[in-house]
């Protein structure tokens, strides 16, 4: 990928800050970037990834990250038209080469758009952020602002996995921020003076301290023809969310009081994919099993502890798996599942994503029943730790303070105490003497060109978005 930077060359900039006597500066953040064909105008956008945390993050009670970024256009270009910002979630059920004849296997699930040039008075309502105020100080006056709040609920980013071979783009539910010119607020975008922008939408589960509860446990009798006593199996999981790439444990129990003899078990993970179109399916998919041989005869017990990781590396053969959304050529995981809370609408979800976990036992004879029974999961990404609150560790002070003493102990408290760190290159609110240097850094910014996957093959126009 094409990096554009300020000032210099990245890596001697790199080289420079690690031997010089400025090497505890923050390194420049990074911004992408992307120009119409025409050259006349360029969108800047400062990350693309927003999640949805479940839980409020700002005072407002959003728990969407905001999209915010900057446009940079050309008024003698424009001449007396207007530019058009919008985000538009949709989801593709039918390969780009079936479009024909105005018929497109597409759903819209959610357009948001503002009028970025000229301006709409908002009375001052909307206050720029920390990274709009040093793009537009960087780049100039002919920068407007544009910024965007998912509401909640929302699609999440979805995509299926395609079969080897299969060109275009690939299907799933996506996000695009496109920015373009227009004669009027409803007018269509014309290639040349648009902007297209792939970004996703994710959702972070709750952290185990905050999402904690009972193990999940099923139990199920089964009785058998001409049998004294029933069969009973027993399965319980380690616990109900797991992030991508933990191992779930699965304990099995038997008991077996019946005249039958359990000769195997088979034990999956399973994803179930709901399509939310005119009406809904659901696709299964294993994505990680065990099959042993086993023997339990009559009047005996049987347990034991089963280990199974569900991993995309296993399953890139199988076609129409729900992964998480992709941008480039960057690798994905499994789709996380989805948070249905407080959804009622769940057509505009697009795809509903599921895991559970089957245990089917296999008895000996012919024509004999076989018992098996299903727990739900969860999978989903872990919350970042900067976005976890620190635990502060509890001192005990060896001699009590008096009154006297005690602002002196806070002087030398606030003295020793670091200063804060952003961890988050992105978000510019630190601490005050870090802000009286970032208002003399406002050059460290590191423009990215933007480019989107596209699955190997596709000789279409429209190749990066």
């Amino acid at each position: 990928m094409a990096t554009t930077e300020t000032g210099g060359n990245t890596a001697d900039q790199t080289q420079s800050q690690q031997n010089g006597p400025d090497s505890n500066k923050k390194q420049g953040t990074r911004v992408f970037k992307k120009s119409s064909p025409n050259g006349k105008i360029t969108t800047y956008l400062g990350k693309r990834d927003f999640i949805d945390h479940l839980q409020s993050i700002d005072d407002q009670g959003n728990t969407v990250d905001l999209i915010d970024g900057v446009v940079l256009v050309d008024p003698e270009y424009l001449k007396g038209r207007v530019v058009i910002c919008r985000v538009l979630a949709a989801f593709r059920y039918g390969r780009e080469d079936l479009d024909v004849l105005g018929l497109t296997f597409r759903k819209d699930l959610l357009q948001m758009k503002m009028q970025v040039y000229p301006p709409v008075e908002d009375g001052g309502t909307k206050k720029l952020t920390r990274l709009q105020e040093r793009l537009i100080k960087k780049l100039g006056k002919n920068a407007y602002p544009f910024s965007f709040r998912l509401p909640p609920g929302a699609a999440s980013s979805v995509t299926l996995q395609p079969a080897p071979g299969d060109t275009g783009k690939p299907c799933g539910v996506d996000y695009e921020l496109s920015t373009y010119v227009t004669e009027d607020a409803d007018g269509k975008p014309h290639k040349r003076n648009s902007v297209r922008l792939a970004i996703r939408k994710l959702t972070y589960g709750p952290s185990p301290e905050e999402k904690k509860g009972e193990q999940p446990s099923a139990e199920v009798q089964h009785e058998f023809t001409f049998s004294p006593a029933p069969l009973t199996l027993e399965v319980t999981l380690d616990k109900e969310m797991y992030y991508h790439g933990e191992t779930i444990h699965v304990n099995v129990q038997i008991t077996n009081n019946s005249n039958k003899r359990v000769k195997g078990i088979k034990i999956k993970v399973q994803q179930i994919a709901c399509i939310c179109l005119f009406s809904q399916a659901e696709y299964k998919c294993p994505v990680a099993s065990v099959d042993e041989s086993i023997d339990v005869p009559r009047s005996s017990t049987f347990c034991r502890v089963y280990y199974l990781t569900p991993l995309l590396a296993n399953n890139r053969d199988k076609r129409g798996l729900a992964l998480d959304g992709q941008l480039k050529n960057e690798d994905t995981n499994l789709a996380s599942s989805s948070i249905l809370d407080n959804v009622k609408d769940k057509e505009n979800l697009g795809i509903i994503v599921e895991y559970r976990t089957k245990v089917k036992l296999v008895m000996a004879g012919v024509g004999v029943t076989e018992p098996s029974l299903e727990l739900p999961l969860k999978l989903t990404h872990p919350k970042p730790a900067d976005l976890e609150p620190a635990a502060q560790p509890e001192v005990k002070a060896e001699n009590p303070v008096t009154e006297e003493q005690q602002p002196q102990q806070q002087q030398q408290q606030q003295e020793q105490q670091p200063e804060a760190v952003d961890a988050n290159l992105i978000s510019f609110d630190t601490s005050p003497s870090q802000q009286k240097e970032l208002e003399h850094e406002d050059d460290d910014l590191v423009f990215e060109d933007f480019a989107r996957m596209r699955l190997k093959g596709y000789d279409g126009e429209d190749t990066q978005a």
